[in-house]
Parts: C-alpha cells; structure tokens; sequence
C-alpha cells in the first residue's frame, strides 16, 4: 500500500496568504519609511504634547530623511485623536502621542470609549514623564499647601480648583480626599482660561502641567505651592513635593508613541529604536526637559509593561479620588 502525502487546497489556502502577508511585511519594512508619517497628537497645537510630538518628529525626519507630519486631533480628553489612530491602517505610517490620559486613565474616566487601549495598540517606547505643579495667584492668602489646608478648613466651601481635563482633576481630587477638606471644582474648556482665573482669583488654585506652568513662575504671574512627582523640579529646587505632605502622594504622567494593532513587527523595533536615540540624543534631550519632560527610554517590552502598571495606577488613584466616569 502506497501512502501519498497531499494537502487540499482549502489548507493551502489560509497558509499561503499568511505566508503572503509576513513576506510582504518583511519587504515592506525592510525598506520602511518609504513615504511621510503621520504623527497623530490628540490635543491642541501649542501645547506640552503638540510640542513634545514635534521635537520627536524633526529628530524622527532627521534620521529616516521623511517628512513627519505633526497631526493635532484635539477632543473629549483625548479620544477623538486616540481614536483616529486606531482607525488608521497598521502599515507603519500612522503613529499616535499616547499619554497617560489616552491609554491608562480614560477607561475609568468615562463609561464608554471608542477604542481600547490594549487591544487596539501596539506600545512602542516612551518619551518622558512629568508631573504638575499646584499655583496660586501671588497674592494668595495661601502659599504653601498646609497654609491651604489651614485656610480651606476655616472657610469650608469657599476655596475651589479649576481642571481641564479629567485626568487634570485627579490630583486636586486627591488632595481634596488626602486633607480631608470641602473644596469646589470648576471644570474648563482650555488651560488658558484656569490661568486667566488664577490670576484674578476667581479660583483658588490648580494643578497643571509644568511646561504650562513655566512661563507663569518664572514671570511671577502665578506662585507655585508643591509638584506631584516623585522628585522636586530643577527649575524650583525649594518648591516641595506633594509628598512632603502626604506619603506617597504621587501622580505623574507620560508621553509616548503607540501605533495601530497590526503594524508589522519589523517596523514596531524600528520605531522603538528611533524613540530610545531621541532620549539619548543630548540636544533633543535638552528640548524635551524644556518642555517639562523627564526623558526617559524604553524597549517596548518595558514600555507595554509600563502602560498595564500605569494603568493599574490611574485606576486607584481615580477610586481614592471619587471621580465617577462620564
């Protein structure tokens, strides 16, 4: 009896056309960029963001001699633009600023959203860390944070912060929760107008980022009270941690690229690879801290990992909080 070894075409089929694709996604990144990229940022041009996307863009256009493009998608906390990026085609030419906000808070933010950060990404490496700092008006009747505790005590109700943006609320939500003290919250459409505000005391104070906060300090508009990351900031040396005060009060966030679910592995190393030369490069590196950044390098294995724990991070700190989902 002779056995023959056959394989229908039915079996054929689906092993080819995976065979197909792999090769072509080998090919394809062999010679990846052959065209401009797209950078999806999902808030507005001017800010810590917008401005961090393109400091990594002209290194990015530098180094593969591509345009990179710079694509403001602002809207809902970062959804509009997260979700254009999931809906863009995994071929290596479409990236997104991911953010702490886009890919760890909003899923406990808001009840229901467009896309999921886990499986509609692929992470692939951070750019940097910041925290924020809490600021007054320089008349302030208080101007450091036990001086606000003290004050917001004795004039319950009174004493109210303003947010942009409701992973902006959380560290105010926190304290709040932490002090022990009844304060308001006034939600607004922008940065600019909390600052507005600030200045002529139509709120107590604010937390926000420190490239917002920069300019405000250093002119002596605003007066800074404590900062929400691990380590005090080098531009305000003498300006405490919030966890001076409260142990292990530490809320910061992140800035990164992500990619769409199914952009080729080849390509996902090679993005990966361009992140970590940014951090390291000094001058791009210099830029970034401008901004408020610490840079910070990662493979993107550490980099999802990163995401899942940070995620894990925002979810309790916005159950102490009391924030409950849009």
């Amino acid at each position: 009896m002779t056995l023959t070894a056959f394989a229908p075409r039915a079996f054929l089929r689906p092993a080819l056309a995976a065979a197909s694709l792999l090769l072509a996604a080998t090919t394809h990144a062999a010679g990846w960029p052959e065209k401009p990229i797209t950078l999806i940022v999902p808030s507005a041009a001017g800010g810590a963001a917008d401005l961090t996307a393109r400091t990594f863009a002209q290194f990015l256009g530098k180094q593969t001699g591509q345009t990179v493009i710079v694509e403001d998608r602002p809207g809902a906390g970062g959804i509009v633009g997260t979700n254009a990026a999931k809906n863009a085609a995994g071929d290596g030419y479409t990236f997104l600023l991911s953010t702490n906000s886009t890919h760890a808070a909003n899923q406990f933010l808001y009840k229901r959203l467009p896309y999921d950060a886990q499986k509609d990404f692929v992470q692939i490496g951070m750019l940097g860390t910041f925290g924020t700092v809490g600021i007054v008006a320089p008349d302030s009747p208080y101007r450091t944070v036990p001086e606000l505790v003290d004050y917001a005590k004795k004039h319950p109700g009174e004493v109210f912060f303003g947010y942009y943006s409701s992973s902006s609320q959380v560290p105010s939500e926190l304290f709040k929760q932490r002090a022990g003290i009844n304060i308001g919250a006034a939600g607004y459409k922008n940065i600019t107008q909390i600052i507005t505000d600030l200045r002529g005391k139509q709120i107590g104070f604010a937390f926000v980022d420190y490239l917002t906060a920069m300019g405000q300090i250093d002119g002596k508009g605003l007066a800074p009270l404590a900062v929400t990351a691990a380590q005090r900031h080098p531009a305000w040396p003498d300006v405490p941690t919030m966890s001076t005060y409260f142990p292990d009060f530490i809320v910061a966030g992140w800035l990164g690229i992500s990619a769409p679910a199914g952009t080729p592995p080849d390509i996902v190393a090679k993005m990966n690879a361009a992140t970590q030369a940014a951090v390291n490069d000094p001058a791009t590196a210099d830029k970034l801290r401008a901004l408020g950044l610490t840079p910070e390098a990662m493979d993107t294995a550490r980099f999802d990992t990163f995401v899942k724990e940070d995620t894990a991070r925002w979810k309790e700190w916005i159950k102490i909080s009391g924030i409950q989902p849009q």
